[in-house]
């Protein structure tokens, strides 16, 4: 296999959502090489994005405040170091969004409006146009990136593999060009910044394509993956047949919404904070309603005349369903939403491997914990996409020999349909051990008629870490173990990766 024609950067970023595209414009002026797979702009999760970015920017705020909140939710597996650093970095990376044009509502003095969203215990959430704030940030960082001379962009180029080395190390990608061929990409440094893995689930707010591609290749060359079991799911994704399922942003519980049921019965009464509960469970409340028959809603009715105006990607989603929100409640579902756990890495985005790195949903750095606090997730994008440029910018140049890869083989389309539905039933917002047993015994039939598939790495981690966390906490709830026993992180790694036959 011969090198790409295109000598690449030190710096290699795969992915182009809010993390990539992030750490690429802040690793200025160091030059920089971003793989998208597709067009800019398209198949990323930040573009859907309706709440917003959290962070401590109100007067009668304060970052002890935010990560408080975010330890709180974190339901004991939160770092507090990283929740604190978090906390204290995220309303300057604010600043500087809102510096680079992104459009945040303001109020009549000029200050960002903020608005409240579950578990936070201040109005900290700076949005645009009520839902559009993922879409508005996209596009303005999209720009910047095309404008930077320090940034190459390859569209179209798909990553087949990590390039491992005899040193243990990752140096660079097996990549697929827009023409077909496989090509290496050698870098000093490596960073992955491809998203989550709600597309292995059967009902998912994630685009379908993000399916834990970054945590299996990691995982196949020997990085540590922490917590995949933790998968976030939102409440109040609307029930429709459509895939992926369109969100009704928390937003909307935020301006006074409730969850109801078929009969009119409000779902979170018994919460001490009521419809603005932590995801998990207001989650679990929806979920329990459905499997009793009682159709869960949202009654957004409150939002009056304006919801067009204030939640136009709501207020649309929910016209193509055929039903007007300020007349009819929404009826909605959970969806897997945000993976919590991914590739172990540092508050500076390094893995456990030399020349490897994660930045955004596919690394777990302690940000969130057993379940993350809504709108925490823009913000992790930044502040450890700022955090991993830096770090990037400083590291020793590396020396990339006897270079090695294995190019997954290809998932066909029914048995992914197999596998989202197996996810769905097994390791949804509720397990058990019966049921994960079933799942991994699907899991290795999958592998051993279509090989190690990367939906089928991540699946098999995600069903490890489930089987292997006999408790209930955050996210992760097991109907046989419902209750928490020792806040403890699970950590998955191949003791002796093996080298595939090199491409």
């Amino acid at each position: 296999m011969e090198r790409m024609a295109l000598t690449p950067a030190p710096i290699l970023i795969i992915g182009a959502g809010i993390a990539g595209l992030w750490t690429a414009l802040k690793a200025a002026p160091h030059p920089v090489t971003l793989i998208s797979g597709a067009p800019l702009g398209s198949g990323t999760a930040t573009g859907w994005a309706q709440g917003g970015v959290a962070g401590a920017l109100g007067p009668d705020d304060d970052p002890a405040l935010h990560a408080r909140d975010t330890l709180n939710t974190g339901d004991g597996l939160t770092d507090s170091s990283v929740a604190h650093l978090f906390a204290h970095a995220i309303p300057g990376e604010i600043r500087d969004l809102a510096d680079l044009g992104v459009p945040f509502e303001r109020d009549e003095t000029g200050a960002l409006a903020l608005g409240l969203e579950a578990a936070h215990s201040r109005h900290r959430v700076a949005h645009v146009k009520g839902d559009q704030a993922g879409d508005a940030i996209l596009s303005t960082l999209i720009q910047a990136v095309r404008a930077a001379h320090h940034i190459t962009v390859l569209d179209g180029v798909w990553v087949e593999a990590l390039l491992s080395d005899q040193a243990g190390g990752c140096g660079g990608v097996l990549a697929r060009t827009p023409d077909g061929d496989l090509a290496r990409i050698e870098a000093e440094q490596t960073v992955l910044a491809m998203g989550g893995v709600g597309g292995l689930f059967e009902v998912t707010t994630n685009p379908k394509a993000a399916r834990g591609q970054a945590m299996a290749m990691a995982y196949a060359i020997g990085a540590d993956v922490l917590d995949p079991e933790f998968i976030q799911f939102h409440p109040t994704a609307i029930d429709t047949d459509t895939d992926p399922a369109p969100l009704a942003t928390e937003a909307l519980r935020g301006d006074g919404a409730k969850l109801i049921d078929s009969d009119g019965a409000p779902l979170m009464a018994d919460h001490p904070q009521g419809d603005l509960a932590p995801r998990d469970a207001v989650a679990r409340a929806v979920h329990r309603a459905r499997v009793e028959g009682r159709q869960p809603q949202l009654d957004a009715r409150c939002i009056g005349t304006d919801f067009p105006s204030i939640f136009p990607n709501v207020f649309k989603a929910c016209h193509a369903m055929g039903f007007d929100p300020r007349e009819t409640p929404i009826p909605v579902a959970p969806a897997a939403h945000y993976a919590m756990g991914g590739i172990a890495t540092d508050a500076d985005g390094r893995t456990s491997l030399p020349g490897l790195w994660a930045v955004g949903e596919c690394a777990s750095t302690g940000l969130h914990g057993a379940n993350r606090l809504a709108s925490n997730s823009l913000g992790e994008g930044l502040v450890f996409g700022a955090r991993a440029a830096g770090a990037l910018n400083t590291a020793p140049a590396r020396r990339i020999e006897t270079l090695h890869a294995w190019a997954a083989p290809k998932l066909p389309p029914l048995a992914l349909v197999r596998l989202r539905q197996a996810m769905g039933r097994f390791a949804g917002v509720e397990r058990d051990e019966a049921g994960l047993h079933q799942l991994s015994t699907i899991i290795a039939g999958l592998r051993s008629r279509h090989g190690d598939a990367h939906e089928l790495i991540a699946a098999d981690l995600i069903a490890q870490g489930a089987l292997a966390r006999r408790e209930s906490r955050g996210g992760h709830f097991r109907t046989d173990y419902t209750d928490p026993v020792t806040p403890i992180h699970t950590r998955l790694s191949i003791a002796h990766p093996p080298f595939a036959k090199e491409a």
